[in-house]
């Protein structure tokens, strides 16, 4: 199943928008600032499809009845250009227990060629867990495929959930053919192209360097 949550009319295209403005792309401060923003509004949306239970909350004046999360979610991101992206979630699922992951492309001789490399994972257990997947880009969607196998090497996950800000076509057939069936993917936007280095068009560029400074 894809959420594409771009489609529907709301402020998150606006900050969607100026992620992807390159004059405002000058201001990291205001890039990191967004994607925690969208971060929190995919992590909202993501809390409508949870399992939900009742418990008694004591107020001043007596006692109410409130649904809440029967648990809270693992949230998993791919260092470095996801951080800020996964902050938005933690902001929401503030007690929710976290995973990091780190994924890079190794060029090879060819600039336009590369292999993508897992070197390090903190995960707590991930057995019978909802887990959610942050990371703005999904371009090819080897790198979410291969963090995905390692994180499931922690436990296999009762659903995951995999965000991202901009995806690719291919990327998302590509998940489509190499992930399990019990995966959600969450979209601000599909793109049509990519570029001979894998690069989403228009997509909104390298999302590490624009948070962080380029390497």
């Amino acid at each position: 199943m894809i959420h594409e949550l771009g489609k529907q009319n709301s402020i998150f295209n606006e900050f969607l928008r100026q992620v992807r403005d390159e004059k405002i792309q000058k201001d990291r401060m205001r890039i990191r600032r967004n994607m925690e923003r969208l971060g929190e509004i995919f992590a909202y949306e993501i809390s409508k499809t949870l399992d939900y239970k009742t418990t008694d909350v004591t107020t001043p004046l007596g006692t109410a009845v409130m649904r809440i999360p029967e648990r809270l979610p693992v949230l998993a991101t791919i260092m470095r250009a996801g951080l800020p992206f996964h902050q938005g979630f933690l902001n929401y699922f503030d007690d929710a227990d976290s995973a990091f992951v780190s994924a890079y492309r190794k060029h090879l001789k060819n600039e336009d060629e590369f292999e993508v490399k897992v070197e390090y994972l903190s995960s707590p257990s991930l057995k019978g867990k909802e887990v959610i997947i942050a990371d703005p880009m999904l371009a090819t969607g080897t790198s979410m495929a291969l963090v995905y196998n390692a994180l499931v090497e922690k436990g296999k996950p009762e659903h995951v959930h995999i965000a991202a800000l901009l995806a690719s076509k291919e990327g998302i057939e590509f998940l489509r053919k190499n992930l399990p069936q019990n995966i959600t993917i969450w979209v601000g936007a599909i793109d049509d192209e990519l570029t001979a280095q894998s690069y989403i068009v228009p997509g909104l560029g390298d999302a590490g360097d624009l948070c962080y400074g380029s390497k």
